[in-house]
């Protein structure tokens, strides 16, 4: 896969002498925790010093024994992303020392690419001059404290962490002696084979900061427990005999135990809200430990009836959010690598006795975002909504978008339209929309179709429409940034979505969906067969608007697009149509807003027909119910409710937005939710309660008060 080109200001150019570095065993890969020292390096305390660092996939840095950051952000092996650190006020004067800790799991996810090799690339400049560099001067050693037999989750992110407290050693401090650890291997040059077009991350770093835990209950009991795992978690927290709400006291206040007691080991529990859901990390302080204590870590994102939904490893998710730690004695800080999500935290100590004292923490990671267009409406319903939104979409920041911190942590590029439409809304920030408009250009199939979650390696999850949403997305941005240098970049990428585009038609002329790639047009109750109207017309949509980005980009261009559009949108509604009304399948099966919609945007719809579409979609939305009863408009999902607006807005329908925002956004402000859901109803397995693709009435509340 061709790196793409890229404008200077993008690129990192390491110096000659940097190179990956690695310990010395090459098959060290499969959830794999790998430390490494630099050599201790002189700093007179004149310049700034600056530490370009990167890591596949993942690291966590500590300068001078002090945790900094983690990173890098999210990216393709042959696009690697680098982080540039100030790190000057974090020096001293004289000897200093770099220990990072890189963890690899040895297979792609949802967030990351694995190429069957993992490495660390450093260098540090002094006034613009090298001063260090990773080679095998470093020292390096396979972390024996994580575990690495533990199972493969999902195709959604890495593994459980299971950690020994007896193998951990205090290897940051500057004065821990490395000489039994060996010099780092040479795995490849700054810009080899496996890591390539090394590029400098767009959005800033997350700042990290402990957050204010409200209890909600704290459970005891005694039980047995022969394997520990998330499943055990689960059972431990339900069978849990007795159940107090209480703060803790004293680092842990003890419960006594129930009077019939059950034969087994003494099990505590601590729940902790975090008031919304958030990008973070458990950690305890744990004092008076014999050793042999276990403790969990794990993150839920919804309360059902007041009981917490512990999610199910048997769901079509397969979450498994749980993190396992062994004690040793003594007193400890209990800290994993990852970080995780949700809005729940729950802690379980398992088998300490009266003596074993336990603090928790929770630490957030957030997106340093400021709001620079606040939106007071004037309506409290509607400023509870605008809140609502921007809260969530604050909470699916990370180093680029993400659709839920809970689930799946993921770059989707469909998902990434509304929240780049919300947050323009609130700012100027645009940093996360050039993210997604380059890490998906960079991993482009050789068909031309464009991944559905970037960076990452899961095929089955591409979906042909959301190419023509990348579309919709560069023309945003040349629209709200005038980045005329960027968009040239990214012209030959349109020009390779278009045409595969097209190339899916079938002997009738329709688009449709290529073996291998997923069908998806909403969580919705619309048809699923091929030709669907929803995304022949999307594709329509995206041909009108290259169409006009042409005349500035490439004119001659203009009228091959506007005919190529014209044409499908014809062949649309001689297939579509019929009854009054554009169904979404050839059989005429479902007829849907998201349909209706489309039609309205792309002029499928004849002005004679304007007025009863837009009337059946205002109805429809505006029902309060939300289940699908036969022959009635299907429902759009909150997500696709963007398009809902659109169209409506193109006609004048402003009441109406404002209307349905109201009943359907503002029922979750009035139940007293914090964030946006993934659908009107989410009762379904580990179906998430912040999703950001919900939060676009941020957008259209502002193109309606802002006019």
């Amino acid at each position: 896969m061709a790196p793409l080109s890229l404008p200077d200001g993008f690129k990192v150019t390491p110096p000659e002498t940097a190179v990956w570095i690695a310990p010395p065993h090459p098959f060290d890969l499969h959830e794999v925790y790998l430390n490494f020292r630099s050599p201790q390096w002189q700093w007179d305390g004149s310049g700034q010093v600056t530490l370009w660092i990167t890591a596949d996939s993942r690291y966590k840095l500590w300068l001078n024994g002090r945790f900094h950051n983690r990173g890098p952000a999210r990216s393709w092996p042959h696009a690697q992303k680098v982080d540039e650190l100030d790190i000057t006020d974090r020096l001293i004067v004289g000897e200093n020392l770099l220990a990072v800790q890189v963890y690899q799991p040895g297979y792609s996810h949802f967030s990351a690419v694995h190429r069957g090799a993992a490495g660390l690339l450093a260098w540090v400049a002094v006034a613009g001059e090298v001063g260090l560099v990773t080679n095998g001067r470093w020292r390096a050693m396979r972390d024996e404290s994580f575990a690495s037999d533990v199972p493969r989750i999902s195709i959604y992110g890495s593994g459980i962490e299971r950690h020994d407290g007896h193998k951990v050693e205090d290897w940051q401090a500057p004065d821990f002696d490395d000489s039994h650890w060996s010099p780092a291997r040479v795995v490849a040059g700054a810009n080899g084979p496996i890591w390539s077009g090394l590029q400098r991350r767009i959005t800033p770093l997350l700042v990290e900061c402990e957050a204010a835990l409200t209890l909600v209950e704290q459970r005891v009991g005694q039980a047995k427990v022969s394997e520990l795992t998330h499943e055990t978690v689960k059972r431990l927290w339900e069978e849990s005999t007795l159940s107090l709400t209480l703060p803790l006291q004293g680092g842990g206040k003890k419960l006594p135990l129930p009077s019939r007691e059950r034969a087994g080991v003494r099990v505590e529990s601590w729940l902790f809200d975090l008031g919304r859901a958030y990008t973070c990390q458990g950690w305890a302080e744990v004092v008076n430990a014999s050793g042999g204590e276990q403790l969990t870590i794990s993150y839920a994102e919804k309360m059902s009836d007041d009981q917490l939904i512990i999610s199910d490893p048997a769901t079509y998710c397969r979450m498994r959010p749980t993190d396992l730690f062994t004690l040793r004695p003594g007193s400890q800080t209990i800290e994993p690598f990852s970080m995780r999500g949700g809005r729940y935290v729950l802690f379980q100590l398992i088998g300490a006795d009266e003596r074993v004292q336990l603090t928790p923490h929770v630490r957030v990671a957030e997106y340093p975002l400021t709001v620079t267009n606040p939106l007071p409406t004037g309506d409290e319903l509607l400023d509870g909504i605008v809140t609502l939104c921007e809260t969530t979409l604050h909470a699916c920041l990370q180093d680029t978008f993400v659709d839920c911190v809970w689930r799946e942590s993921s770059q989707w590029l469909g998902d990434a339209l509304p929240q780049a439409l919300g947050l323009s809304a609130m700012g100027d920030d645009y940093r996360p929309l050039q993210t997604i408009l380059l890490d998906t250009a960079q991993g482009i199939y050789t068909d031309g179709i464009l991944p559905s979650v970037a960076p990452a390696e899961v095929h089955a999850y591409t979906i042909p429409r959301y190419s023509a949403m990348w579309l919709e997305l560069l023309a945003f941005y040349w629209q709200q940034t005038g980045d005329e240098a960027l968009v040239r970049q990214l012209w030959p990428t349109l020009k390779k979505v278009l045409t595969a585009l097209l190339a899916l038609q079938n002997e009738e002329g329709l688009l449709v969906h290529p073996p291998g790639r997923r069908f998806y047009i909403d969580w919705s109750a619309t048809a699923q067969s091929d030709p669907h109207l929803v995304f022949n017309l999307h594709v329509v949509l995206a041909l009108q608007m290259a169409a006009e980005l042409a005349e500035q980009f490439a004119p001659a261009q203009t009228a091959v697009w506007h005919a190529e559009a014209t044409e499908l949108c014809e062949r649309c509604r001689e297939k579509f149509w019929g009854n009054g009304r554009f169904y979404d399948d050839l059989s005429h099966t479902t007829h849907s807003q998201l349909g209706a919609a489309m039609a309205l945007l792309t002029g499928a719809a004849t002005p004679t027909e304007v007025d009863k579409l837009l009337a059946e979609i205002i109805a429809r939305s505006l029902n309060e119910r939300d289940e699908y009863e036969d022959g009635e408009m299907v429902l759009a999902s909150p997500f696709m409710h963007h398009y809902i607006f659109e169209s409506l807005g193109r006609y004048g329908r402003t009441q109406a937005i404002l209307d349905i925002i109201k009943l359907r956004w503002g029922r979750w402000v009035q139940q007293g939710f914090p964030t946006t859901w993934e659908n009107w109803n989410v009762d379904f397995p580990d179906g998430s309660q912040c999703h950001a693709f919900s939060a676009h009435p941020r957008y259209h509340l502002a193109k309606i008060f802002n006019k």
